[in-house]
């Protein structure tokens, strides 16, 4: 199972949210690339960057972080944050992304996202899930919809879509442990390669998750607090 450590970006810093909150914005650090250059040198290979600025205002915003990161580290870095046109894929491709997230507009405006799909690859592109009570919210987590996860995953591996972020929303940032019985449903009824991501807590989560066939895991306030150390990471035997 891959091991994924997330970077969020409000203003150029590294910042951790709960639930999604912007005003419980906590900073953890003035420097990204500092933090993702930490990540490289204890042998981490892949990096979820979120731009929570563009995801607020529906456009990219901090693209300048993600090409620091990509043109002075290793890391393949799969980004996300106010991904609503064509340029500004563009401009996350051309800023040295590996794969982008994208979640509101595979909602919002499914024609784009499924042109994307077409254009870029079902390898450069993921679905964005994010779910509070198993519904899909959007553009930040602002906007709630009556959409059920399950259904709307099936619904785009039908598209062609192979690999999935999904987001527990009630669970990010609480430190409480992952939503291992909804990602158990969602590979019942699906073969999408499944990234887990929020409430992980320590290893035994990250454990939990591998046994129920998650294909990665996303980490963010867990590595900030010092809940699971980066060390635990590359001895325990995730790959």
């Amino acid at each position: 199972m891959r091991i994924i450590p997330a970077i969020d970006i409000i203003e150029g810093k590294c910042v951790r949210l709960t639930k999604g909150d912007y005003s419980t914005k906590k900073i953890y650090s003035e420097n990204p690339l500092d933090v993702a250059k930490e990540f490289e040198n204890a042998g981490i290979k892949y990096l979820h960057l979120v731009d929570l600025d563009g995801a607020k205002s529906n456009h990219i915003v901090n693209h300048r972080v993600l090409e620091q990161i990509t043109s002075r580290t290793s890391l393949a870095v799969d980004f996300g944050g106010g991904l609503k046109s064509d340029s500004d894929l563009k401009t996350a491709f051309e800023c040295g992304a590996s794969q982008i997230t994208a979640g509101s507009i595979a909602v919002k405006n499914p024609e784009i996202f499924l042109k994307w799909l077409s254009d870029y690859g079902a390898g450069k592109i993921i679905l964005g899930a994010d779910a509070m009570n198993r519904q899909i919210s959007t553009h930040g987590w602002m906007q709630s919809s009556s959409l059920d996860v399950v259904d709307f995953i099936k619904q785009h591996e039908t598209n062609g879509i192979k690999y999935v972020i999904c987001t527990d929303i009630g669970r990010d940032g609480m430190l409480q442990g992952p939503a291992t019985e909804l990602y158990r449903d969602i590979l019942k009824e699906t073969s999408v390669n499944l990234i887990a991501s929020g409430g992980v807590s320590c290893i035994d989560d990250i454990a939990a998750l591998e046994n129920a066939g998650c294909e990665g895991v996303i980490i963010g306030k867990a590595l900030y607090e010092n809940k699971i150390k980066i060390s635990q990471l590359i001895t325990n035997p995730f790959s």
